[in-house]
């Protein structure tokens, strides 16, 4: 959900990635072998104290990654490529793909693009979870051909992430 994870994003970029979204991109994409379970507060490494404690209500919890999968044949769990026709039947209502202009945010209720955020959100911004808020833009963007661009990368969060006792943004 946006307010979720929008919020994380943008302070790990910002504070734990020093504005380098490549970096960003390189562990939160790159660095795993399937995915993320969730998204955690270490993401917020660097960041001042009241911006995590107004994104977090004070508490912490580490990032976890699904590395715990066990297949029907018992082969290793390789890394699965969402896209808008699977997203809605996997139970993944949101995308977020990382650019270097900010994060584009796109509710699986509408297809194609989404509106972007930029990096320099704050963020502390409130951000809705519901889908009509997030609208999809009627362009929809354009793939790279070139060998040396790399093409967007969809964003950590994307798979929905289990419900937590403690509240949070």
């Amino acid at each position: 959900m946006p307010s979720n994870h929008l919020p994380l994003l943008l302070a790990a970029y910002q504070y734990k990635f020093g504005h380098d979204v490549e970096a960003m991109a390189q562990h939160l994409i790159d660095d795993i072998a399937v995915g993320w379970d969730e998204l955690g507060t270490d993401l917020l490494d660097g960041a001042p104290p009241t911006l995590v404690a107004a994104l977090t209500g004070g508490e912490h919890w580490p990032s976890r990654t699904l590395d715990h999968l066990i297949t029907p044949d018992g082969s290793p769990p390789v890394r699965m490529t969402v896209t808008d026709t699977i997203a809605g039947e996997l139970g993944m209502p949101w995308g977020y793909i990382l650019l270097p202009q900010g994060i584009e945010v796109i509710s699986m209720a509408h297809t194609g693009a989404g509106p972007l955020v930029a990096w320099d959100t704050d963020p502390s911004t409130p951000f809705s979870d519901h889908p009509a808020h997030w609208p999809a833009i009627t362009t929809r963007r354009t793939p790279t051909t070139s060998r040396t661009a790399r093409p967007p990368r969809p964003a950590a969060g994307a798979a929905p992430t289990g419900p937590r006792t403690a509240a949070r943004r």
